[in-house]
């Protein structure tokens, strides 16, 4: 990506989490009519972006047929989007009961963002929702599953993301792994030590620290773990939360915040990640409410306060 980045022309992708895959009417984004994916990328543009994730909690751009996957690009093009990232969601490579066919599937994400030209793809180790995760009204309040503490499971999740870098080098593609608590990427030091077991010069840290300050559990301080993930980070999931903690009876509450309002000061995360040479796309994220509206005041944020031109 150009060096020359600056708050005018900088990436910064509209996430597309507030979309279900699955319809009201029982159907899938997956067989949707061109008609019907235009009029939400309409959405998109009517909210100001220029790039956009076709993130796969709303559409498995991998699982697409050829024929299908060309019109899709189009359409993007035609609502003059770009695509700088691909992120998949709860597809671990060391799931219990899907490994293999994640596997296979991130090999194909890594395929399917080198044919429509997207530079980047994030992958996480979180598994799918669990039913009380589910039921919760916000995911994050309830237990997930744990990635296990377990040294022969630490090495098959290094081989495989160093498998899929690999891939990744071969055409071109730089991978973002994303943290998420109790994954082997939910401490700022276990994903460091994560990423350099792989040792790989395609695979960074995606920091989406929001991940971490929304639970509801004691947590490291934002900027320390920025500090220690800054020189690792690139494509980059921002999204911010409130989080008030009593000291005398340990309750945290936490509920989610426009990036600018939240807990963690993104003025000054993206200045220790500048400072190492941060240059790839953001994706702005936001849960609740209407997550594409907040997700454009994210933007607007984030372009206050990237570096000016020259």
């Amino acid at each position: 990506m150009s060096t020359s980045l600056n708050r005018t022309n900088w990436p910064i992708a509209a996430a597309m989490i507030q979309y279900a895959n699955m319809l009201p009417d029982g159907t899938s984004v997956q067989d949707q009519t061109p008609e019907q994916w235009a009029a939400t990328l309409a959405e998109v543009t009517d909210a100001g972006f220029t790039e956009i994730d076709p993130t796969d909690s709303w559409i498995r751009l991998a699982d697409l047929p050829q024929s299908r996957l060309a019109v899709f690009a189009d359409l993007v093009k035609e609502a003059g989007l770009t695509m700088p990232g691909l992120s998949t969601a709860r597809r671990s490579v060391i799931d219990p009961e899907q490994a293999d066919e994640n596997l296979a599937y991130s090999h194909k994400v890594i395929d399917t963002a080198a044919r429509l030209g997207i530079p980047e793809v994030s992958f996480g180790l979180f598994y799918p929702l669990t039913a009380p995760q589910k039921a919760a009204l916000w995911f994050w309040t309830a237990q997930g599953t744990v990635n296990p503490d377990d040294p022969g499971t630490w090495k098959m999740a290094v081989d495989r993301i160093r498998e899929l870098a690999r891939h990744a080098q071969e055409v071109g593609i730089g991978l973002s792994l994303e943290m998420y608590e109790d994954t082997y990427l939910g401490t700022a030091d276990s994903a460091v030590r994560f990423v350099q077991d792989v040792d790989h010069p395609s695979v960074g840290i995606n920091a989406d620290l929001g991940n971490l300050v929304r639970l509801h559990r004691p947590v490291e301080h934002w900027a320390s773990m920025m500090q220690k993930v800054a020189p690792f980070t690139r494509y980059w999931h921002v999204k911010n939360y409130f989080r008030t903690e009593d000291a005398t009876t340990g309750m945290v509450v936490t509920a989610p915040a426009p990036l600018e309002f939240g807990v963690i000061s993104y003025r000054a995360a993206i200045k220790m990640a500048l400072a190492h040479g941060f240059k790839s796309a953001f994706l702005v994220e936001h849960y609740g409410g209407d997550g594409l509206s907040v997700s454009a005041t994210n933007r607007e944020y984030l372009r206050r306060i990237l570096p000016k031109a020259g």
